[in-house]
């Protein structure tokens, strides 16, 4: 997922469709993350950072990082490229830890993840959670099981609270939060064909699958994942060789792609955005993802485990939804959401135009008695209540491959609550 926003300051782009900014353009409040507040420090720049100027990135403060937010093309032609072409996303300012260990290391991590990590297949990916005792989420995040123990993808904004609480629960393994690597996000329908003219056989992998490659004589980690609803590949390179992989990419025809493109993208696709959708005060069962907690590990442990288990058993109070307002008015973060007895039920958490959808749309929380698809709700935006009705997640369907199976529509469905 995108990392996950700093401080409170809306930038402004001009990029000719401002209405579609607000969530995307928002993506410069990283202190926001978990409700804290964050000391400023030195802005970091990845690898990447002088190939995003040289192609005329306006850039924003992402996570304690200067991030491009989009290109001179725009936010919806860039959105439009991912959905129909290939798109390049520079995600190197997430975390990317490496746990070096044997079998015991599994059932250690059983004891810290959600996820059945047992029923994991070498270089088989899943996504989970960093748990609170009380059910709520430090991070969202994606294990990967390798030949000598895991890599964990963590957000950006919390990679080093993440580590430290990480580290606090295993002992005698080693751990590394590797900056000496790069990580990019190659997305879009024709991504697999110009990946596989630079990496030989890299098509064949799987959904949430990965493997080492060759690139350019050095081993690159591969996996066939991403966060923007359309077939692609997630890259882990070198710092060093990264820029080389990015100008061959291009060469091949693909798109550079800022982070607005890319939260319309994922938002259209109905994933969740750390510090938004989700956060250390709502649970996964909350968030509609009941889905990525292993049905066997309910009565095993992890942190969080008995609130997970109330909740599963009695329901719970607020429910993530997908919204689509019944007009062209857009419903930005924490817009309020009213039943039409003018009762408060709720709150919108992230809201912008769809430009493959072409409407308005939005996530946010209701009472779950307002919960099930096509109820009427109401928006108040600027002070007027405007008409809008709880709908099915995701906005937008596309497919992963598995075979000739389409995984990704299947997931996606299984995000609604049974």
């Amino acid at each position: 997922p995108p990392r996950k926003l700093s401080g409170k300051r809306t930038v402004h782009i001009n990029s000719g469709k401002r209405q579609i900014l607000a969530e995307g353009a928002k993506i410069s409040q990283a202190h926001r993350q978990r409700g804290l507040n964050r000391v400023n420090m030195d802005i970091k720049k990845t690898s990447l950072y002088n190939l995003h100027k040289s192609h005329g990135a306006k850039f924003v403060q992402f996570a304690g990082y200067e991030m491009p937010i989009q290109y001179s093309s725009g936010i919806i032609t860039e959105h439009n490229l991912t959905r129909t072409k290939s798109g390049i996303f520079d995600v190197s300012h997430m975390g990317q830890l490496f746990i070096k260990g044997d079998d015991n290391l599994t059932n250690k991590l059983q004891n810290i993840f959600p996820t059945d990590l047992k029923k994991l297949n070498i270089n088989q990916s899943k996504y989970s959670f960093l748990l609170k005792e009380n059910g709520g989420i430090y991070d969202d995040l994606i294990l990967t099981k390798l030949k000598d123990g895991f890599i964990i993808i963590l957000n950006a904004a919390c990679k080093h609270n993440d580590l430290k609480i990480i580290k606090s629960m295993l002992k005698n393994n080693s751990l590394k939060l590797n900056e000496d690597v790069s990580l990019i996000a190659i997305q879009g329908p024709e991504s697999k064909d110009i990946l596989e003219k630079l990496i030989k056989n890299v098509s064949k992998l799987n959904f949430m699958y990965g493997n080492d490659f060759d690139f350019d004589n050095e081993k690159i980690f591969v996996t066939r994942s991403g966060y923007t609803g359309e077939d692609g590949f997630e890259i882990s390179i070198s710092n060093q060789k990264v820029i080389d992989l990015v100008n061959k990419l291009l060469d091949l025809g693909s798109n550079l792609i800022g982070l607005g493109a890319r939260d319309t993208l994922r938002l259209e696709a109905g994933l969740c955005l750390y510090g938004h959708d989700i956060n250390e005060e709502t649970s996964p069962i909350e968030a509609n993802l009941k889905w990525a907690i292993s049905k066997n590990r309910v009565n095993e442990n992890f942190p969080g485990v008995e609130k997970i288990k109330n909740q599963l058993n009695n329901g719970v109070k607020k429910l993530r939804v997908g919204i689509k307002p019944n007009s062209k008015i857009i419903a930005r973060e924490f817009t309020k959401i009213f039943d039409k007895s003018n009762n408060e039920i709720g709150t919108i958490t992230s809201g912008t135009f769809g430009p493959s959808v072409k409407t308005p749309i939005a996530m946010g929380y209701v009472s779950n008695e307002f919960s099930k698809n096509d109820t009427e709700i109401f928006l108040e935006v600027r002070g007027k209540k405007i008409s809008a009705n709880v709908c099915e997640l995701p906005f937008y369907k596309k497919s992963y491959v598995k075979g000739s199976i389409n995984v990704w529509s299947k997931i996606l469905e299984r995000t609604r609550m049974d």
